[in-house]
Parts: structure tokens; sequence; C-alpha cells
């Protein structure tokens, strides 16, 4: 039997510190060979899964260089916020930064043009024009699906004090405004799209609808119970909460996509109810 000659891509592997490029990456079957942090990924970030097959190269902010190097990957790709380890990385392989969440720019569209960046590095162009289909598809079922709703505030605890609360240029936005729901959060936020405030601020939004979303810092569930700051927060104290499970909050379209089912089915459950 002939063999011809394989493209030089057909085996290539994709190392990345980025977990957004890292969600993307399998979302389009791109081969990944090694990904930071997995277990964090998992907690955050959930799906897709990450298959066993690939290294976990340690912490995002100092990799594991020596295992890096013992089956370097065609490239590494990063972020801007970890364009520090460059010099370092580029000893083993070749790296590319692709930036998301950039200020002033529409993260939905965003989203999009990293995939098909992705796309075309890995030469798996089908598979990232399928994605943003598939999203785009997935989008437009919910919002006619969708149940009407007062704004929602959508949250992450840092602390049993303090919360992240979304608005323009986060992902969460983004998918709010694709199904055409209200953001109660209507104040300034910094480049990754939240405002770090004081769980006293969310009185300011009595009527909100309030989502939170998972993973919870270890033993702020029993502080929150005890907590008369919290239990008084009228959408609390009337039973509008809704808490989701992790969707990373700094994502693409595969978060975009499991934020959107997510919310919308907690909200359909609350509508039921």
């Amino acid at each position: 039997m002939l063999v011809g000659p394989q493209s030089s891509l057909a085996s290539s592997q994709w190392a990345t510190l980025d977990w957004t490029i890292a969600e993307t990456l399998l979302a389009i079957d791109a081969p990944v060979s090694s990904v930071a942090q997995q277990s964090d990924y998992h907690q955050w970030v959930g799906e897709p899964r990450i298959p066993e097959s690939t290294t976990d190269m340690g912490l995002r902010t100092q990799p594991n260089l020596e295992l890096l190097a013992q089956a370097p990957p065609e490239q590494t790709l990063i972020s801007p916020m970890f364009s520090g380890l460059t010099p370092r990385l580029e000893r083993i392989a070749p790296v590319t930064s692709f930036a998301l969440y950039s200020p002033g720019t529409d993260t939905w569209q965003e989203m999009q043009t990293l995939t098909r960046q992705l796309g075309e590095l890995t030469e798996h162009q089908p598979q990232a024009e399928q994605l943003i289909e598939d999203t785009q598809a997935l989008i437009a079922t919910l919002r006619e699906s969708r149940p009407e709703t007062s704004p929602l505030l959508m949250v992450q605890f840092m602390d049993a004090r303090h919360v992240r609360v979304f608005g323009e240029n986060s992902l969460y936005n983004a998918v709010l405004e694709q199904l055409e729901l209200p953001n109660a959060w209507d104040q300034s936020t910094n480049a990754w799209g939240f405002s770090l405030v004081g769980i006293e601020a969310l009185a300011a939004h009595p009527d909100a609808q309030l989502v939170v979303v998972k993973p919870l810092p270890a033993g702020v569930e029993e502080q929150l119970a005890k907590s008369g700051l919290w239990q008084h927060l009228p959408s609390v104290r009337e039973e509008r909460v809704i808490t989701l499970p992790p969707v990373w909050s700094f994502g693409a379209l595969p978060s975009a996509q499991r934020f959107a089912r997510t919310l919308v089915t907690a909200l359909e459950t609350q509508h039921d109810d």
C-alpha cells in the first residue's frame, strides 16, 4: 500500500496556557497535547472535557517548561495576559498570542473571530465554522423559548462579602444581548467585563433577578447562610436567586453556549414553579 505525503499539520499538536483557547481548540476537534492547570479548568470551565492523553503543563503563570520540552508542540498558544512568558516558551516551540475581551470591541464578534483564527491555524476551518453556526442556531432557538424576566444581576463570589458583577464587555452580557434579556448592572466594568463590589451594592437593584455562577469559594455557602447582609437582599428574601453550574466567564463560544443553555433552563424552571 502506498502512503502519500502527510500534511505537516496532520499530526500537529497544540499546547496552550489559556483556558479560552483550550475550550475552543477542543470544541473544533483540534489535537491538543498540553493544557495548563487541568483540574482547575474542569472546576471553572467544565466542558469540553480535556482528553486524558493531554499532558498538564502545571500552573498557567508558571508552566513546567521541562515537561513541555519533552514533547514540543507545533506551537504554544497564549493570550496577552501570559505574554511575559513568551521568551521562555519560544525556546521550546513558536508562540502565537490571541486576544479576546479587547477594550472597545464587540465581544460576540470577537469570540467568532477567535474561533475562525484558531480554525485557520489548526486547519480545522470547517469545524470552526460549524461551531459558529451551531452557536448561532442554539441562541436563536433559546431566544424563542426563554421566558420574560426582570433584569438580571450576574455574579460570581470572590468571598462571602465580595462579588464580581458582570456587565459591558463580558461573555455573560454578550449572551444576554443575543438572547434579548435585560442586564440590571449598568455600572462601568473593567476590561474583563466585571465590577468587583461588596454584596451590599446588590441592594441598589431590589427588583433584579440574581444569577449566581459557581464555583463558590470554600466555606462561602455556609457563611452566606448566616449573613444578615445577604439574607436581607430583596432578591434573596423573595427567592429570586438562581444558581448556575460553572461557566468560564472569560470564555469563548463553547462557554457562551453553556451559559445560554443553563441560564434559559434555570429561568424556565423558575418560571414553571
